[in-house]
């Protein structure tokens, strides 16, 4: 390993394999198609090779243990034996089959929730507290730490999640009992460092991102307390104190923490980590971690910019005293732009992913270490590189901004708004006379079975012509048709057969959109995602789901949703221009989608679904910035749906956050029907709504789409009528958490008529009592 005078880090690398063999390996055995040995031996090969891959790139002080099976911090709860009791667990070691079963159940266990790991697209396991007090099952950070240095020499930098971090994530602790709680990890994190330092690890890695949150100064004097119990348990250890995706919210408490080192995010923090480290400066005895390359963007860094930068900071903190690494993991980000040969040239050379950060982070630290004709050439290159891509041409549509320019200014004027709801309500009742009470759908998407992706590959492929493709998913869609209405459901989806992601499909239809062909990154589980690159100006071109939903109509006289997906999620979901603010890039999406509303409005569509499950996700980490966020993304949507006809009936769908702090955006947002995930959230969201009400039409996910198991129809009753303790049964919905597109057909079926079935039950109930108000 090549050793600088300046060390290079990464927070973390990407763990699904150059062709995602970590999909393929997971499925395989969740399929019963391998055993565990084998599972084992192919994921610690995926494991060797990005082992390998940073060495080989110059990084100094490589992470371990932040690889995973699953996901890190469901790796966290099996490491302190925090099994929720309805796993029946009786101690020891988490197997496979355990930790597999927290995060996707079984028939007769819930999963555990999932969430997005703050704002990312990323989803995280959710730890449970019970009470019971955290014990170590196994040291994985050691096992992880052994099997690196075995294999490869490599003296690694185990990655473990702090404890503040771990804590302030567990669900089921009340908000004053949390510091007791933390107090109670001390223990088992300090047995832990302990037998690092035993085996002679040198430096731990703990990351706290949640340190850039707001933090009462109470919890800051807790965890300085927690960290000084720490170093007594491991004092040999070089502690490493790890923080990401913001600023942290106490510059002065976080830098006066009893560790080694001290990791800060240069990039996503507005700015606030560079102006406090120049307003307060940084201890002598410590090691600043400078992230300074994009962790979570895929464009390459402007490394002349950055250099310049460095040598302002060095004023500050000696070069000696630098770790130079990306501001982040690079889990959020695909392998490598080496192999993306068939995008247009100028978007592939504005391209750095993982293994090219790699590059730029060791570029950097040759750089500073030993500045040579050769770095400086290298350095210029970047800058003036990243310079041409600013003004690249084929990025530049001039038309649409003046045309959005054009209709911000008079939808402003008339407010972005339509007919006040309890004036739409009643036309579109008159529209849809025999919509029953408590109305049953989808969220828009049907099981992708193996032989739809064949059919979509030889169509891509060329083997299969536009008929025969055309021709194979109207059947699909035709007996997908027939079989909601076999089951009773009363507003039907097409499916969503034609499409690989709800993403990508747009983007493939609207201008400004480039594909890479093996950008994968990781969303939860096995689920990987391939997001498109959102390079230029949008532009409508022509009709994106017409053809589709109109065929599904036609087959029947029940109502069938025209399935879009919001600006703000398309925005969120995808890899992002950074040369105009975000905000302008999602109303040019929303004005492409306006245009598409108005295609199915005329083709007769009476019902469209505008999907904005990333609108959460996207929000920024601290108050003071959630407000103007809010505000644009709220503005996007309405820009997108204002211009639908009153009649028509706007939907939309939001999954997998926190949303008890969304209840006034939603509100905002005016859409007619929202659906909201609460299945795994364990009624989260009912109590947010015991407080405050909502008036519009509303639907709670009655069950978990991303686990296999067939929730019994008394399940799902029980979550109706929770439901409608505090929601008007007028304006609810009956819906699954989700999109169906990665469940097997016999478990959506089955579920989908246990879902009817509970509907029926609940209207027997309500629908007298509705007569008599009436």
């Amino acid at each position: 390993m090549t050793v600088h005078s300046i060390k290079t880090s990464t927070a973390g690398y990407p763990r699904i394999g150059y062709d995602r063999e970590w999909k393929k390996a997971l499925e395989q055995y969740w399929a019963g198609n391998s055993s565990v040995q084998q599972l084992e031996e192919e994921l610690a090969r995926i494991n060797d090779v990005r082992l390998k891959t940073m060495q080989d790139a110059g990084i100094d002080l490589i992470p371990v243990n932040d690889y995973s099976w699953y996901d890190h911090v469901l790796d966290m709860t099996a490491t302190f034996g925090l099994i929720p009791s309805r796993f029946a667990y009786d101690g020891g070691e988490v197997n496979a089959d355990l930790l597999f079963a927290l995060a996707r159940g079984t028939q007769d266990a819930v999963a555990c929730e999932m969430t997005k790991w703050f704002n990312t697209n990323y989803h995280y396991i959710v730890p449970e507290w019970e009470g019971k007090a955290p014990q170590l099952t196994v040291n994985r950070p050691l096992q992880a730490y052994r099997q690196a240095k075995q294999i490869h020499g490599i003296e690694g930098k185990p990655v473990i999640i702090g404890p503040y971090t771990y804590v302030r994530f567990i669900k089921g602790i009340k908000p004053e009992e949390r510091l007791n709680v933390l107090r109670q990890f001390v223990g088992v994190y300090g047995q832990l460092l302990s037998e690092l330092e035993g085996e002679g690890v040198q430096a731990v890695q703990l990351d706290e991102p949640a340190f850039v949150l707001e933090m009462p100064s109470e919890h800051w004097a807790a965890v300085k307390e927690v960290y000084a119990e720490l170093r007594k348990a491991a004092p040999s250890l070089s502690f490493w104190v790890q923080t990401y995706f913001d600023a942290v919210s106490d510059y002065e408490a976080f830098v006066s923490l009893p560790v080694d080192t001290l990791g800060l995010d240069f990039v996503h923090d507005k700015g606030r980590n560079e102006a406090a480290l120049r307003q307060f400066g940084f201890p002598a005895q410590k090691q600043l971690a400078v992230g300074i390359i994009d962790g979570r963007n895929i464009w390459r860094t402007d490394l002349a910019a950055a250099a310049v930068w460095l040598e302002s900071v060095e004023e500050i903190v000696p070069k000696e005293r630098w770790i130079i690494q990306p501001s982040c993991s690079l889990l959020h980000v695909p392998l490598t732009a080496e192999r993306e040969t068939e995008l247009p040239a100028p978007v592939r050379e504005a391209l750095a992913f993982a293994d090219e950060k790699l590059d730029e982070t060791a570029l950097l630290a040759r750089h500073f270490s030993s500045p040579s004709e050769e770095t400086r050439a290298a350095l210029a290159e970047s800058g003036a590189r990243v310079q041409a891509w600013r003004t690249e041409p084929s990025r530049q549509r001039p038309q649409v901004v003046q045309a959005l320019e054009e209709l911000l200014r008079t939808e402003k004027e008339k407010g972005i708004e339509r007919l006040p709801f309890e004036e739409r309500k009643e036309l579109q009742r008159k529209r849809w006379p025999s919509l029953p009470l408590l109305p049953t759908t989808t969220i828009g998407s049907m099981p992708q079975s193996a032989d739809i992706r064949r059919a979509r590959l030889r169509f891509r492929k060329g083997e299969w012509d536009a008929k025969t493709y055309e021709t194979y998913l109207e059947e699909e869609m035709t007996r997908w048709i027939r079989i909601q209405e076999e089951i009773g459901i009363d507003v039907l989806v097409h499916g969503e057969f034609e499409r690989t992601d709800m993403v990508e499909y747009f983007g493939e239809k609207l201008d400004g959109f480039a594909f890479t062909k093996f950008g994968w990154v990781q969303s939860y589980g096995s689920r990987c995602v391939k997001p498109p690159v959102l390079y230029g100006d949008v532009a409508f071109t022509e009709a994106m789901t017409v053809k589709e939903t109109a065929f599904a109509q036609s087959l029947t006289s029940q109502p069938v949703k025209g399935m879009l997906t919001g600006p703000v999620t398309i925005l969120n979901w995808s890899f992002v221009r950074d040369d105009i603010p975000r905000e302008q890039a999602a109303f040019q999406l929303a004005y492409a989608l306006r245009q598409e509303i108005a295609a199915l409005e005329n083709a007769g569509i009476g019902m469209i679904q505008v999907d904005e499950p990333a609108v959460k996700e996207g929000m920024p980490l601290k108050a003071e910035d959630a407000v103007y966020y809010t505000d644009w993304a709220v503005l996007a949507f309405r820009l997108a749906t204002c211009g639908a006809a009153p009649e028509t009936q706007v939907h939309t769908h939001m999954c997998y956050c926190d949303f008890s702090d969304m209840v006034d955006t939603i509100r905002k947002m005016d859409a007619d029907v929202i659906s909201l995930e609460t299945a795994r959230s364990g009624g989260d969201m009912i109590a947010t709504l015991e407080e405050q009400s909502y008036e519009l039409g509303i639907g709670l996910g009655v069950y978990d789409i991303h686990s296999p198991r067939v929730p019994a129809v008394d399940e799902i009753d029980r979550i109706i009528e929770q439901a409608l303790r505090v929601l008007p049964v007028e304006t609810f919905w009956i819906n699954p958490d989700c999109g169906l597109k990665t469940r097997r057909e016999p478990e959506t079926v089955a579920a989908l008529r246990n879902m009817v079935e509970a509907t029926k039950l609940a209207r027997a109930r309500h629908e007298a009592a509705v007569s008599t108000e009436a």
